[in-house]
């Protein structure tokens, strides 16, 4: 017979015929936590003893005359291991017979206590717990020994079962690593493009200032008719380097990397730049879609970075049908429901953008909002996947030597991050390729570029305002001095931070502080714009920089504007008509 830990196993059954005694003693047990089941007579308690039992409280009077030999059967019966403790209560009989008859019943039923009457309940309840403490142990052991039993017979089910607990560790240990090539994997390219862009940030900053001389140079020889002037004007900039007014897109890919510089906030007519780089003909093109009734572009720093996005976009696609094919620019409005996330290629961000051609499904970044979406199809070769992944790496191409620089995608990358947009690849070999642009809408005004732009917002006190200027680099300082004496102002110049404190607390009646941003001593132009702010705060404060960096988001934060360099005289003129109208008392002299 086989014992287990049942509902019935630890329960007492007690018979105890005469009298209360039986209830009495099932109440002591109950309050003691154990409990206890009365038996009404002999076959009645053997009846329960086959359901289970703990043990067995019984007066001695409840058994004379009966079948005992049923019960000696049920306990030799046990297995191995189990031995039901029983619990007897004898009476203060003295006569010889039952004492005899005691000694019969120890002897045949084995594991049996006796206790006499009177008894106190103290005693007949610790006896009985030790009894069921017993049991426990028996009926435990007695279970471990079955399971083993049970294992040593079937040793396949436990190979099993510990196979299959290997297998679902080892899986899990399988997504874990993969977890984390996959993290490591998106450190090493953020690494590297930190890396990209700390080398490239001071390069693009210099370089910038020597185009700054170029341009500088070129808008001061078309104001002078001075033989010695110009003269003098073309020395400076025979010292610099003859590039044009506007970067090549190599140039505007290494400003792009990595780091995201916020837009000057000015929305750049996406329609009209749609439509001036679709003039470019390729070997069959079909006519822009939807360019004229797009909105502005909100975030774009200068708005020929989004003119060189689609100039680059049609001459990839240009090259990859290799002269002959069709390419279609579209440009549309489009309303994007979704909050994917942000990544380099197709698919990084799910879900679609809703607009007038619902035939591409274009994915939108992270943000929810109104876009202007921007898309080049083409009929050329198309990208493996292995393109596709690395197509936006810094120097990455399938050009041959000499033909691209790898950085035409990564600047529209760059670019339209810096913007808060996305970029999305959908392609395959064979099938041509599909790029989309999506760049968050403005709503505000597009202003029509003149040279009278910068005149139309200026301060009645603007010309003949004091300009400290802040440059390290000697030669950008004097062409930009050019610039402002051009514009009307006096000038104060100052090689350092330090210099253009110390000016200040001259007591020198100033206007404006146009300051660069790196600079040399270890103090930039933004701790610069923070301590004039705590000394004066109503002095206005203009930055310029060819590569802000992290400086762009604490200027942005402080409410101070960036002129990116190179710029021209109307660019500053605009800048500092902005810059000196926004201040709270245009009119009002700052001292030191």
């Amino acid at each position: 017979m086989a014992v287990a830990l049942t509902e019935h196993a630890l329960r007492v059954l007690v018979l105890a015929p005469i009298g209360r005694d039986a209830a009495t003693v099932a109440g002591l047990l109950q309050r003691a936590g154990i409990t206890a089941a009365i038996c009404a007579d002999f076959t009645a308690m053997m009846l329960r003893l086959d359901e289970g039992a703990g043990a067995l409280f019984v007066a001695e009077e409840g058994l004379f005359g009966r079948p005992l030999e049923q019960l000696a059967e049920w306990v030799a019966a046990q297995p191995p291991r189990s031995d039901l403790p029983l619990v007897m209560l004898t009476s203060d009989h003295p006569h010889r017979a039952v004492a005899d008859w005691r000694r019969e019943q120890v002897a045949r039923l084995g594991n049996v206590s006796l206790i006499e009457r009177p008894v106190e309940p103290i005693s007949l309840v610790s006896v009985m717990q030790a009894a069921l403490r017993a049991r426990r142990r028996q009926l435990e052991i007695c279970e471990l020994m079955e399971a083993r039993k049970a294992s040593a017979a079937n040793p396949e089910a436990l190979v099993d079962r510990r196979t299959a607990q290997l297998q679902a560790l080892n899986a899990q240990l399988r997504e874990e690593m993969a977890e984390r090539i996959r993290v490591e994997e998106s450190l090493r390219r953020t690494q590297k493009l930190e890396s990209l862009g700390q080398l490239t940030g001071g390069v693009a900053h210099d370089f910038n200032n020597i185009l700054m001389v170029v341009n500088a140079g070129l808008e001061m020889l078309e104001r002078n008719d001075s033989p010695e002037r110009r003269q003098k004007l073309m020395q400076g900039m025979r010292q610099g380097h003859p590039a044009r007014r506007r970067p090549d897109p190599a140039v505007a890919g290494v400003l792009a990397q990595p780091r995201a510089a916020p837009g000057d906030g000015a929305p750049d007519p996406a329609g009209r730049r749609h439509g001036r780089a679709a003039a470019w003909q390729p070997a069959r093109r079909h006519p822009p879609a939807g360019g004229a009734g797009c909105g502005p572009v909100a975030g774009v720093r200068r708005s020929h970075e989004l003119e060189m996005a689609i100039l680059n976009m049609a001459v990839n696609a240009r090259d990859a049908m290799d002269g002959s094919g069709t390419l279609t620019v579209t440009a549309d409005n489009v309303v994007a429901d979704t909050d994917a996330g942000d990544g380099p290629g197709a698919g990084d961000a799910g879900g679609h953008a809703h607009g007038p051609d619902d035939g591409l499904a274009a994915h939108a970044p992270r943000a929810r909002g109104q876009f202007v979406r921007l898309t080049v199809r083409d009929t050329g070769a198309g990208m493996t996947e292995e393109v596709k992944a690395r197509v936006f790496e810094p120097f990455f191409t399938t050009k041959d030597v000499g033909k691209g620089s790898g950085l035409g995608l990564t600047y529209k990358y760059g670019f339209v991050r810096q913007s808060g947009g996305s970029v999305v690849i959908d392609s395959a070999p064979g099938q041509g390729a599909t790029i989309t642009l999506l760049l968050p809408r403005s709503h505000e005004a597009v202003a029509e570029a003149s040279a009278a732009d910068g005149q139309a917002g200026a301060p009645a006190d603007g010309p003949g305002a004091c300009v400290l200027l802040v440059e390290d680099d000697a030669e950008v300082a004097a062409f930009v001095e050019e610039l402002l004496h051009s514009l009307g102002h006096a000038v104060v110049r100052a090689a350092s931070a330090k210099a253009a404190l110390g000016a200040l607390a001259d007591g020198r009646e100033v206007g404006l502080v146009f300051s660069d941003i790196m600079m040399p001593g270890g103090t930039s132009g933004i701790d610069l714009a923070r301590e004039i702010r705590q000394r004066q705060p109503t002095l206005p404060v203009l930055l310029t920089s060819g590569y802000a960096g992290a400086g762009a988001r604490e200027a942005e934060a402080m409410g101070i504007e960036i002129l990116r360099k190179p710029y021209g005289i109307e660019d500053l003129r605009a800048a500092v008509a902005r810059v000196r109208g926004a201040r709270p008392d245009a009119h009002a002299p700052v001292g030191g």
